[in-house]
């Protein structure tokens, strides 16, 4: 397969990063991983959201376990006197509502005789 003009033909020039042992061993791992689905920018949504809320509950079980701040006792504490405040607030305009009409009158007028 000579040329007839008896010139020797150039070969390619050799790629050094593919002749390279080690790239050539990251480039096959690269193709495997990606078959197999195992790149964490190639996971599908659903398992980037289950992972998400794992590491949430997670994260909370770890909060739940770790004992309160006086900070965070006292803002409970003011939390369960306002909701208590307003399930009696609740509770009264229920009987407002269900006091007949004359009685809210009268009781109207004897705050305007006593100011």
């Amino acid at each position: 397969m000579e040329n007839p003009d008896h010139l020797i033909r150039p070969k390619k020039p050799s790629n050094p990063v593919l002749e390279s042992p080690s790239h050539r061993v990251l480039h096959r791992e690269l193709r495997v991983s990606h078959r197999w689905g195992l790149l964490p920018a190639e996971k599908c949504e659903l398992q980037r959201v289950m992972e998400h809320r794992r590491v949430e509950q997670q994260r909370e079980r770890e909060e739940a376990l770790r004992p309160l701040t006086d900070l965070e006792q006292e803002l409970s504490k003011r939390r369960q006197r306002l909701l208590a405040y307003e399930l009696e607030e609740q509770k009264r305009q229920e009987d407002l509502k269900n006091v007949p009409e004359f009685v809210r009158v009268k009781d109207n007028l004897r705050r305007v005789r006593a100011s």
